[in-house]
């Protein structure tokens, strides 16, 4: 696996780690290419969350530049270590230390698994 304390995820994006075998029916057919690329859901594991949506600062300052206040945010649901249900059509390709990975906005997850038995 590789070391995610490098990866900066920016906002309400997820990285994903695409499920493998998709290639390959239940009783082991293996399908063209072509097949598969087209399928509209897909499932992977979530490796890295962004913050989550960013907070605007309240109105009552009258000048908040003048301060140097930290973004707050509204966390996702996502946690690293779920199975997410995400739209294909919806994800990002990216190669990350030759292991393919995609991108995700959280409005694109359809379902999360989790399976805290897994994790602890």
């Amino acid at each position: 696996m590789i070391n995610t304390d490098k990866i900066i995820i920016v906002g309400d994006r997820v990285l994903v780690k695409p499920e493998e075998n998709l290639n390959k029916t239940n009783s082991g057919l293996y399908l063209p290419p072509g097949v598969y690329e087209k399928e509209r859901v897909q499932g992977g594991y979530v490796i890295k969350v962004g913050p989550g949506y960013p907070i605007g600062m309240p109105a009552e300052d009258d000048e908040p530049w003048k301060e140097n206040k930290s973004t707050r945010y509204i966390p996702l649901q996502a946690k690293q270590g779920d199975f997410a249900l995400f739209l294909r059509k919806d994800a990002i390709e990216v190669e990350i230390e030759k292991q393919k990975f995609v991108i995700v906005n959280h409005s694109a997850i359809l379902l999360l698994y989790r399976d805290d038995e897994l994790l602890s």
